[in-house]
């Protein structure tokens, strides 16, 4: 509802319904998953969506939904809890509308039918070619077309550019978060002089690129964001992923990136490498393993000493290698674990004490 609200689409008015007792709503179970209309709560309630009208039915309808499970047919034994209310719109007539991706066109599709209270997919099968509107994915989606859909599926004149205007701004949201589909199934809700989204699903796309990953492939980094505290930096995706093993293996945590250098690396790719892991919040230590016989040692030397002098680190570095710099050196890649494991929870029992620590690097 906020996403909607945020692009400027016209939405019933809704409220965080906690408790039981209001009047004239429409009650929904919101669930991520179709079926809800179809569904049953544990307390013997048919469907997830009931309109009432009058306190006493909205004060019953709501104590058998609030607080009791939602079975449908998509989600099997889990259950969700109704815990939004919309106000009550009366609609003079319900349709269906739906952005996605399609192969066949290379790029995002209008669907429409004015038939929003039925299976979409029997309107498809009946009428396969009835409203489709494809959308140049480099041009994008012109008002003439948002307008063609909506004529189609039989807008009256006086609310037509309400629904096209709706469907423009459907389509900039679904380019601006990475949708996969969007639909609505009583999309354009009509009323005498506008429309309004009622009932919309939005399907978002868990493979899109992350801000951070693609900061990082703009320096020929090959980087990976985990959800874990500790950074590991190495050359070769290999020895990064045993890396990512021996921070497990002794116990220091759980890895916070997947980082290989290559072993073509500069002192740029590497100094932009160390600049990246650093700013992770979430962070405790660095654990580095580089192998000489693929990159020279004195890269990585040269790109640590740049990101000190650039980036104030905070955090811990323990490199596995050997050298006059001002850092960590280790001779075995399991000692440089069990000093990165100590280093990280010195950093763990400051932030618990609200206590700034610095390191003091030995020469």
């Amino acid at each position: 509802m906020e996403l909607l609200q945020e692009a400027g689409i016209s939405v019933p008015k809704g409220y965080v319904w906690q408790k039981a007792g209001s009047k004239d709503v429409e009650m929904k179970a919101q669930v991520l998953v179709d079926g809800r209309g179809k569904g049953t709560f544990e307390s013997g309630l048919k469907g997830g969506v009931k309109t009432v009208f009058s306190p006493e039915e909205a004060k019953d309808v709501s104590s058998q939904m609030i607080g009791k499970k939602l079975f449908t047919k998509q989600m099997g034994e889990k259950g969700r809890i109704c815990n939004q209310a919309l106000e009550r719109k009366y609609p003079r007539g319900e349709d269906y509308s739906a952005i996605v991706m399609e192969r066949s066109f290379q790029g995002p599709v209008l669907i429409g039918s004015s038939h929003g209270d039925v299976n979409i997919a029997d309107v498809a099968a009946e009428t396969p070619d009835a409203i489709k509107e494809p959308v140049d994915i480099v041009e994008g989606i012109k008002k003439e077309q948002a307008l063609r859909l909506e004529q189609k599926m039989g807008f009256p004149p006086n609310t037509v550019d309400s629904a096209a205007e709706n469907t423009v701004k459907l389509y900039s949201l679904f380019l601006k978060y990475d949708a996969t589909m969007i639909r609505n199934k009583s999309n354009g809700g009509r009323f005498r002089w506008s429309c309004a989204v009622m009932d919309a699903k939005i399907n978002f796309d868990s493979n899109s690129e992350d801000e951070s990953d693609k900061d990082a492939a703009k320096a020929d980094l090959n980087y990976i964001d985990l959800s874990g505290n500790i950074d590991c930096l190495a050359n070769g995706a290999g020895l990064a992923m045993a890396t990512m093993d021996i921070i497990k293996l002794q116990g220091l945590g759980t890895p916070a990136n997947f980082l290989d250098v290559g072993g073509g690396a500069t002192v740029h790719q590497v100094t932009k490498a160390l600049k990246h892991i650093t700013s992770d919040k979430k962070v405790l230590a660095i654990l580095v393993n580089i192998f000489g016989g693929i990159m020279q040692c004195g890269v990585f030397a040269q790109g640590t000493v740049t990101a000190v002098k650039d980036v104030e680190i905070k955090i811990p570095v323990a490199p596995r290698v050997d050298s006059g710099l001002k850092i960590l050196a280790c001779d075995h890649l399991e000692e440089a674990a069990r000093m990165v494991r100590r280093l990280s929870e010195t950093v763990t029992l400051a932030k618990q004490a609200h206590v700034d620590v610095k390191f003091q690097l030995p020469i």
